[in-house]
């Protein structure tokens, strides 16, 4: 729920046609394909016990957050998570999406619920792709060197072409392309779990030694025209959330930063008071009534905005 302050291409919420369904108002008629039809966010208060990540928290992130987490004292944005057991179960538990290292921050800094985005882990609610990490200013020999000393991986050289083909049939792990014009496949693990091992034994390999950004495309030439110090690209499968959640049930975690969860509707600037958040005798039941009410009075006081096109934001 962006709250930015442009009057193109977004609809405010209609406090005189809210709906059972949760509708913003919007005269759907003039939207098409339906599905586009604004509607809040499923935001919840959950217990952070019950928030399991898919990927590795990031400690250099994760210490900053809890502290501005403490010192702003409000939750801006909120996890994006998805259900892992069927509603009303004793105990629900969600994976998380988006946010780990906002959840893993809420747990350090003692909090005993938080509030997330609940969304449906399927297209079109969420689509699922790959970010690839271009690493700036590291020598491919130091990465060779740190590559072959993975226990279990095999490196070969290969053309770009057949590099993208073997990794689209799953053949390999990755393949990296340098600025020598060198490429390679990176191979290993017979099953998700193993594959999964070697997959964060390669990006620890470069984590610590070099800075490194995150990038949609896997052109080394469209990483570097942005980023010139850009010296090589590590490029990574496609998942389906059917392994991310195998593995997230299972307790491991993949490397941080290579799914990307593009999410419609996303919920931002919430502005939760962290001492709702902290607050420990309310129950859940209670909590979620106040949001649920919160929601409503946004809604009647025309502080929704629904942004249908890309927005850019510059004030994270």
């Amino acid at each position: 729920m962006p709250d930015g302050r442009s009057n193109h291409g977004h609809e405010r919420g209609n406090p005189d046609d809210g709906r059972a369904s949760g509708c913003f108002g919007v005269d759907s008629r003039r939207m098409s394909p339906p599905r586009t039809d604004p509607r809040l966010p499923d935001l919840r208060f959950v217990s952070v016990d019950t928030l399991i990540p898919h990927e590795r928290h990031d400690e250099q992130r994760m210490v900053p957050l809890t502290r501005k987490l403490r010192e702003q004292g409000i939750l801006k944005n909120p996890p994006i998570v998805a259900p892992l057991d069927h509603e009303g179960a004793p105990r629900e538990r969600f994976v998380v999406l988006d946010g780990a290292n906002r959840a893993m921050a809420a747990k350090a800094a003692g909090l005993p619920h938080l509030v997330v985005q609940v969304v449906a882990y399927r297209e079109p609610d969420v689509e699922l792709s790959t970010w690839f990490h271009a690493l700036v200013g590291y020598p491919h020999d130091e990465l060779g060197l740190k590559l072959a000393a993975i226990p279990g991986l095999e490196c070969h050289p290969e053309t770009l072409p057949h590099a993208r083909a073997v990794l689209a049939r799953r053949e390999a792990l990755a393949y990296v392309v340098c600025g020598d014009g060198c490429v390679d496949t990176l191979h290993g693990g017979t099953d998700l779990p193993s594959r999964n091992d070697l997959l964060n034994a390669i990006v620890d390999a470069y984590r610590g030694d070099t800075r490194f950004l995150r990038v949609a495309s896997d052109s080394l030439a469209a990483a570097q025209a942005r980023h010139p110090d850009v010296t090589a690209l590590v490029v990574f499968p496609h998942f389906e959330p059917d392994e991310v959640i195998e593995l997230a049930t299972s307790g491991a975690r993949l490397p941080a930063g290579i799914t990307r969860h593009l999410v419609r509707w996303r919920a931002l600037r919430l502005n939760i008071p962290l001492e709702r958040l902290a607050e420990g005798s309310q129950s859940l039941g209670v909590k979620n009534q106040w949001l649920k009410d919160w929601a409503q009075e946004k809604l009647r006081q025309r502080q929704v905005r629904f942004y249908q096109e890309p927005t850019v934001l510059f004030d994270e």
